[in-house]
């Protein structure tokens, strides 16, 4: 068959409908979005929440988002760098980290409602799949919170860390629709997930391993990837208890304030820009000034 060049006709031109601009730019899934927001028609006022986990170079932020026709608001939100207030100060966007995050939003945002004491979710993590159900609140029976998990354009992998935020965020008392499938031990074959690969995940128990790994094949690459590690004295041994503490510390507080906070206020560094900044000069100065300036070189 002879090669024919597509030509684009003015007819072409004239019905062609540019994309919306998040999709021409690769950040939005609009096919998933739509399934996403769109709620029932015969409820009123009740928005479907969205669990939305971002991942950065350093970060990972998690996110209770709810959508109005003005745009998407923001419920609730918790990140991966409030992590070293509760004894995380390192590995803040591995696996373990994200289901700390996630399990940090859960326990927040139970406390904004009023219903972290009714929802408690899985306070020690033992692996097992578990899905939050309802609680007696005032002699009534109480649905928990529920959000869908927005992954955004991220792959949905078996052990990706978006379910571990996830993950965390289910066993904090929200209530998210999902499956056992794409945890970390999860066998394809036999269709069952291995409970203590994903608690080993949970507890860092795979950043343990690696460490052990290479100290012993490689201990100079070991001293130079996990430096800031053995500054602080953090070994392979210690990392289970060090996130197990974490984990106790978040559902104690978890609008825990930062130490190293700056609590001075806008009016203290008002005051000292003022010291600064050239102050502008009235015209009998600027007069003198020149006057001033005459008298010396007439000398």
């Amino acid at each position: 068959m002879p090669f024919t060049k597509t030509v684009k006709s003015s007819a072409y031109y004239s019905r062609y409908q540019t994309k919306y601009r998040r999709r021409r730019e690769g950040k939005t899934d609009y096919y998933a979005r739509k399934r996403l927001i769109t709620q029932a028609k015969n409820k009123y006022n009740a928005p479907k929440y969205r669990l939305v986990v971002r991942f950065t170079n350093r970060d990972i932020i998690t996110q209770i988002i709810y959508s109005e026709i003005a745009g998407d608001k923001v419920f609730c939100s918790a990140y991966a760098h409030e992590l070293p207030r509760y004894g995380i100060k390192h590995g803040l966007t591995n696996w373990a980290a994200a289901y700390a995050t996630g399990l940090l939003l859960a326990r927040r945002t139970l406390v904004k409602l009023g219903l972290d004491e009714h929802f408690e979710g899985v306070v020690d993590a033992d692996g097992e799949f578990k899905l939050t159900k309802e609680a007696d609140v005032d002699d009534e029976p109480r649905r928990p919170f529920k959000a869908f998990l927005d992954v955004g354009l991220k792959k949905t992998t078996t052990g990706a860390r978006v379910f571990g935020a996830m993950k965390g965020a289910s066993d904090g008392g929200l209530y998210i629709p999902h499956s056992e499938s794409r945890f970390p031990g999860y066998d394809i074959e036999t269709k069952e997930l291995d409970a203590d690969t994903l608690r080993r995940y949970i507890f860092g128990g795979h950043v343990a391993e690696y460490m052990e790994t290479l100290a012993d094949d490689d201990e100079e690459r070991y001293k130079s990837q996990f430096q800031q590690y053995l500054d602080d004295g953090v070994e392979a041994d210690g990392l289970e208890d060090l996130y197990a503490e974490a984990h106790l510390k978040i559902r104690e507080d978890p609008n825990l304030e930062d130490p190293d906070k700056d609590t001075k206020g806008k009016d203290h560094w008002k005051a000292e820009s003022e010291k600064y900044r050239l102050k502008k000069i009235s015209r009998e100065e600027k007069k003198a000034n020149v006057q001033k300036r005459i008298a010396e070189l007439r000398k």
